[in-house]
């Protein structure tokens, strides 16, 4: 996927997650902090893609992490996510006072790329070292840009017009499991 593609695909993802109320912080997080959370991690992943939008403005990260892991290796499992947000709890000092809508944007942002990859017939490796390749290959042929703007655009308006506060929040589920099993 482009990087318009990916760009397009978390702003349509961030709508969809605040619509579906994913979380306290997202359902009532403020648009002028998810939107450029979201926005700083869609491209992320593919630091590790020398030519990317990204792995041109940081050479000196893209071409180690590259030849480390190769394209659609590490950056693009569950393990970088989980150790990304880790990272960012561990060694982000605390008078930075980041907002937490902020932080689940970019949270959301860097699934977005992960799932937008997916779509192509590439795939990508979610359980990475393990090689299996998750894939819904609906984009066809790479860089079919086209199909990522209908994709984006049919997710946008699915989200827009998406009723308010569907009870759709994982402590939703999380609560009802608790009320029926404890």
């Amino acid at each position: 996927m482009t990087a318009e593609g990916h760009l397009l695909f978390s702003v349509a993802s961030i709508i969809l997650a605040r619509k579906l109320e994913i979380t306290p912080e997202i359902a009532n997080g403020d648009w002028l902090h998810m939107l450029p959370g979201v926005l700083l991690t869609a491209l992320l992943p593919d630091i590790d893609h020398p030519n990317s939008t990204l792995g041109r403005l940081f050479r000196f990260i893209s071409i180690p992490v590259a030849k480390l892991c190769g394209h659609r290796g590490f950056t693009h499992s569950l393990l970088a996510l989980i150790l990304g947000i880790t990272l960012f709890w561990l060694k982000i000092p605390e008078e930075w006072l980041i907002p937490t809508d902020f932080f689940h944007a970019m949270i959301v942002g860097y699934l977005s790329h992960l799932i937008a990859d997916m779509l192509t017939p590439a795939g990508v490796p979610l359980l990475w070292p393990i090689k299996i390749r998750f894939c819904l290959p609906v984009l066809g042929k790479q860089g079919n840009k086209k199909a990522e703007r209908f994709i984006s655009a049919l997710l946008i308006v699915i989200a827009v017009f998406l009723p308010e506060h569907i009870e759709c929040s994982i402590f939703f589920y999380i609560n009802r499991i608790k009320d029926l099993y404890f």
